[in-house]
Formats: structure tokens, C-alpha cells, sequence
């Protein structure tokens, strides 16, 4: 599944000529536990898991042959553990946004697409709404019964929308992030896009390019271009801020905020920054 030539400074060099996990004819135990955790890996989207809280009894109906993995994800994305990470304290428009990511490998493509799940939310419940992803044409035509759902949404294909390319970066942040860990926090990160039928542009993630990849703030308060000054003897610096901490205020663990500053005022702003209890995630030139 070759990605892109520039899969190393996008940041997802780890899925670039990576074949699909198949539960193939004549598996043994050992083929069974490593499509298990691949499983917990791409449905939970990432975050870490206790023993206590695996589904032991359904990995034991997968490892004796009862059921597919294809049923396997569907009881993962069903499950509590699921609904408490991903469900309960999150907006609808996000779950549907993390069920497309976890379930189809892919980024929403249209606000109808949202609107259809909302709806069938709605109406049906949220065990039809999973057996609608697990159960659709789509899923069945990439991953059928025995494959791992994977991250479609970075390779070029049949019938795939060129635009969900793009998307898939606002909702992968890395290979070792998590879909609970992320600095956007619980927001929708496509609802505007959607709205506005636009295309984002790619947003490497952290480590993924030169400095830290910046997302604009839930509050939309943060520059979001920056520009070359053309005389380089008085260079514009963006200092990319990724948690603060001020005294008599509430402690701020997650923000998103960038400021532009001249070459000469550099040592100072980041002196300035480190006594106000600031956390700095890169100084690029801007």
C-alpha cells in the first residue's frame, strides 16, 4: 500500500508499504493474538488498553474459530469500553467523524454522509449505526470478513474521494498519538470543512515535518498563515505555544496558539514565555 513518495515527511511512513492484517485459512493462536491487538490498535483508535478491560471472553470466541474478525470489530465497536472512550462525552458529529476513521479506515467525505448518520443515530439506535458501517458495501469490499480495518484514507483507490486525502490528516496526528491524547481535544475536527464543502489543506502530524504541525485553535484566535519578510536580515519566527501556565488562573494543559515575532525580539519572547509557566512546541521560520 504504497502511500506517497513524501510518506516520511508526512508522518505516516509507518503505514507506507504496509500489507493489511489477514486472518488467513490455517491460522494458529499466535496469528489470533496478533489480530486481536491490531484490532484493539484501529477501533479504540489508538489508546491504551488495561488488561481489565479487554473483551476476553469474545477474544476467546475469535480464537476458537466462532467468530470473524469482521464480528470480532463489530462486538469492539459495540462494547462499553468503546462507548466510554469515544461516545459518552463526545459531540455526535465527532463519534460519527471517529466510527468513519476506526470502523472505515477513512475521513467523512460530505455533510450528507454526517447527516445520514445522525439521523440513523437518531432514529435506530447506536448498535444500527455501527452495523451500518460493519455491514455496508464498503467494508465489505476492503476488508470482507477476515481483514483488519487500516487507514484507507492515506492511499489513492477505486472509488475513494481525493479530498478524503486531506481530511485524514486533521484526524491522524500520528502513529503514536491516540484519538483521546490529541491537542484539538473532543471537538469535531471536519464539522466546518464539511459545512463549507471545502478541502483542508495536509497537516503533517507532530514529527511528521520541520517543527511542530500546527492545527488552528478550537477558538479560531491563533494566526493560521504565516509569511516570509523578504529581507532575511529581519526574519519573521512563529513560536507555536502548546500549554500554559499562569498564576491565579486555572491550569491550561492543552491550548493552540501561535505568535509571530521579529528575529531581535526572538530570546526575549521565549524568556517571557518560559516565566509565565509556557510550554513550547517549536520555533520555525515563518
Amino acid at each position: 500500500m504504497a502511500i506517497t513518495t513524501a510518506a516520511s515527511r508526512l508522518g505516516v511512513s509507518a503505514f507506507s508499504d504496509q500489507e493489511p492484517l489477514e486472518l488467513r485459512p490455517n491460522w494458529t493462536q499466535d496469528d489470533a493474538k496478533t489480530v486481536i491487538n491490531a484490532v484493539y490498535r484501529q477501533v479504540l483508535g489508538n489508546d491504551y488498553i488495561m488488561q481489565s478491560e479487554r473483551l476476553t471472553a469474545t477474544e476467546s470466541l475469535l480464537c476458537n474459530g466462532s467468530l470473524t474478525v469482521r464480528d470480532f470489530v463489530r462486538a469492539v465497536a459495540k462494547s462499553e469500553l468503546y462507548k466510554t472512550k469515544f461516545l459518552y462525552d463526545n459531540f455526535q458529529t465527532r463519534v460519527i467523524e471517529l466510527n468513519l476513521k476506526h470502523l472505515l479506515g477513512r475521513a467523512a467525505y460530505d455533510e450528507s454522509e454526517v447527516i445520514y448518520h445522525l439521523d440513523l443515530y437518531q432514529t435506530k439506535g447506536y448498535e444500527a449505526d455501527i452495523d451500518d458501517y460493519i455491514d455496508s458495501a464498503e467494508y465489505n469490499a476492503n476488508f470482507g470478513d477476515n481483514i483488519v480495518p487500516y487507514y484507507r484514507g492515506f492511499a489513492t483507490q477505486q472509488g475513494q474521494k481525493m479530498v478524503g486525502f486531506t481530511r485524514m490528516f486533521q484526524m491522524y496526528r500520528g502513529y503514536a498519538n491516540s484519538d483521546r491524547s490529541q491537542i484539538a481535544g473532543k471537538t469535531s475536527r471536519l464539522a466546518k470543512e464539511l459545512a463549507q464543502n471545502g478541502a483542508s489543506a495536509v497537516v503533517a502530524p507532530s514529527g511528521g515535518s520541520e517543527g511542530w504541525a500546527y492545527q488552528e485553535s478550537s477558538q479560531g484566535n491563533a494566526p493560521v498563515k504565516a509569511f516570509r519578510n523578504a529581507n532575511q536580515d529581519n526574519r519573521i519566527y512563529r513560536i507555536e505555544i502548546s500549554a500554559m501556565s499562569l498564576p491565579r488562573y486555572p491550569k491550561v494543559r492543552r491550548v493552540s496558539r501561535a505568535i509571530l515575532v521579529p528575529y531581535d525580539q526572538l530570546t526575549s519572547t521565549l524568556t517571557k514565555i518560559n516565566k509565565m509557566g509556557g510550554k513550547i512546541a517549536s520555533v520555525t521560520l515563518a
